[in-house]
């Protein structure tokens, strides 16, 4: 194998942790000797998705991205997200009988329904429908490949994520007062999206000392920040100034219900800072036996619980995970196409 195409409707501006996986894994890959190619929404004309502007889709016909797959004539694809790109590429590999990839990385089913009266069992049938052509279907935790396979799914297989622990770093705390993060201790810190999928109000609501940041944008926050005017809202950050308010936070707290891993959690770790989130999928993988954190349907009193942990614990245990061991899994499931069936 020699190249391998990556479609993906989750791409910059967007910044979550699809793009951020992606891109971490595609950077390994590429170092390591691999061509890597991607097909994303920079290369179509694009719409705003309705009620989320900040996610552009691609509005393209199936022929442009049969041209696009055939240009790139790679040597194993794989396909992330289940969007307009991911649904045409899936479609250029059924018709030619290329054997591919999928990766789930969003519970989208719950996702809508936070939003709009749907059930989860009109949603569910439509996704086990768009991966079960894949040879397989990549997965974060242990946990969702459990509750996709209970719900029909055939093909999952774990990739697990990894933590730039260079950029994640407990020595970027400042101690003591300081203009940068002025703010009254304890530092209670969100980062990620401010919608309402994310759970973010439970967060919000709770009775907490000190002061309760929220990093990151959505179609939430600005109602939220009128709501709620004690709690700062900073907006978007990223790199190093990102990292210094994981570095600067006493806690983060995570108050999805339905993030299926929570990059942002190992983020929080690397940095020195333990974690208050509910025992839901996600947190319960990834913080395993809460030595680094706290989980507990009382959100408050985890995220007290929190403020007790050694930073130095948490630490040590983000080392463990890396891009590294992330890009393995990922290439060791990329099934490889014969160029004689590309032709």
């Amino acid at each position: 194998m020699k190249s391998v195409l990556i479609v993906t409707d989750a791409w910059h501006p967007q910044i979550n942790g699809v793009v951020r996986s992606l891109e971490r894994v595609a950077e390994v890959m590429t170092a390591r000797g691999l061509e890597v190619k991607l097909l994303t929404p920079l290369e179509f004309v694009t719409v705003p998705m309705p009620g989320y502007g900040e996610i552009r889709l691609s509005m393209t016909l199936q022929r442009s991205i049969d041209r696009k797959i055939d240009a790139a004539a790679p040597d194993a694809i794989h396909i992330a997200t289940e969007g307009p790109l991911g649904h045409g590429a899936r479609h250029y590999c059924l018709k030619r009988g290329l054997p591919f990839a999928t990766s789930y990385h969003t519970q989208f089913p719950e996702y809508l329904r936070a939003r709009l009266p749907v059930p989860t069992s009109w949603t569910y049938p439509i996704l086990r429908r768009f991966h079960a052509p894949a040879e397989y279907c990549l997965v974060p935790t242990r946990s969702v490949a459990e509750a996709l396979t209970a719900k029909g799914f055939r093909n999952c297989v774990i990739w697990s994520r990894g933590v730039d622990t260079t950029l994640f770093n407990p020595d970027r705390r400042i101690e003591g007062p300081s203009p940068e993060f002025p703010w009254p201790r304890p530092v209670f810190l969100y980062v990620g999206r401010v919608a309402v999928e994310k759970n973010i109000e439970q967060f919000l609501e709770l009775d907490l000392p000190g002061t309760k940041v929220v990093v990151g944008d959505g179609p939430s926050r600005r109602a939220l920040a009128e709501r709620y005017p004690g709690v700062v809202f900073t907006g978007p950050r990223q790199g190093e100034d990102l990292a210094r308010f994981y570095a600067n936070a006493d806690a983060f707290v995570f108050p999805s219900r339905t993030d299926t891993f929570g990059l942002v959690l190992l983020e929080a770790l690397a940095s020195g800072t333990p974690v208050a989130a509910l025992p839901v999928s996600g947190p319960l993988d990834v913080l395993g036996d809460e030595r680094v954190g706290g989980l507990s349907e009382d959100l408050r009193a985890a995220a007290l619980r929190a403020l007790e942990i050694s930073r130095d614990a948490c630490r040590h245990y983000a080392a463990r995970f890396s891009w590294s061991a992330s890009a393995d899994q990922f290439v060791q499931y990329l099934p490889e196409i014969s160029k004689t069936a590309m032709a």
